[in-house]
């Protein structure tokens, strides 16, 4: 079973790949603009750590691994799910989510996983360099600490797909939502920083409302202070929850779609 998954994801990504290279200037830009958008990030604090020693309740340090979490994070989500929500509104005005919705597997799967964009993998490797560069550095760090990654690293991964997909769904009702993306944008850009500078009411909303802090920093706070076994609890349940209601989302809206060729 194990042999017919891996020889299942090796087609998926061997097509991917080839789809990729038709356009090998766009491979190779998409590469390079990446890295300058990870040195922008690390960049951008190193410079306000020259003028602090805390940034909330974080030093430089525990920041480089919130950093590295949400570079893995992000880099996932980039490889797996984003290129495929991108076009999603495209696919409804070409008629091309009519060829999906007639396939007999699950609708949802398929417009969220229907390629891979093989240009970021390289990203991970990045991501995943600076993370244990970070971790190395910190003081009397137990690497034991890193089992937590294997499940919030997922949590937060889902957390950031259902709360996109919520937003690439009504696509289907209004057939272009480009501003509603747009908002999408704008949460995440909330979760691409440290939980703990922000003030207490908007922590919260990140917590619950808009989740997005379950994306890097609560995986980061299992790296660099105590475990909170609540905390743990709550990224499952949140997690769970939301992607179990896009999915119910997705049924809704599809109640409104009108075939392309109606």
């Amino acid at each position: 079973m194990l042999m017919k998954y891996f020889k299942l994801y090796t087609a998926f990504f061997r097509a991917s790949f080839t789809a990729d290279l038709e356009y090998r200037a766009n491979f190779a830009t998409r590469i390079i603009t990446d890295i300058f958008w990870y040195l922008a990030q690390i960049v951008a604090f190193e410079v306000l750590y020259q003028h602090t020693d805390r940034i909330g309740s974080w030093n430089v340090e525990q920041t480089r691994v919130f950093l590295g979490v949400l570079f893995v994070v992000d880099a996932l989500y980039m490889i797996f799910i984003s290129e495929n929500l991108d076009r999603f509104s495209e696919k409804i005005r070409k008629g091309e989510l009519d060829l999906l919705l007639a396939k007999p597997v699950n609708s949802q799967f398929m417009v969220s996983l229907q390629r891979a964009n093989t240009a970021i993998i390289g990203n991970l490797v990045m991501g995943l360099s600076w993370l244990i560069w970070s971790l190395a550095h910190l003081p009397d760090f137990s690497w034991i600490r890193v089992l937590w990654l294997v499940c919030l690293i997922p949590c937060g991964l889902v957390v950031t797909y259902s709360c996109r997909f919520f937003f690439s769904a009504t696509a289907v009702v209004f057939t272009k939502s480009d501003n509603l993306q747009f908002m999408w944008y704008q949460i995440y850009k909330l979760g691409m920083r440290p939980d703990s500078i922000y003030a207490p009411w908007i922590r919260i909303v990140l917590m619950t409302i808009f989740p997005v802090a379950i994306v890097a920093s609560v995986p980061a706070r299992f790296l660099v202070e105590e475990p909170e076994p609540l905390l743990f609890l709550w990224s499952l349940a949140v997690s769970g929850i939301l992607l179990w209601s896009s999915n119910r989302f997705w049924r809704h809206c599809l109640k409104f779609y009108s075939s392309a060729s109606s």
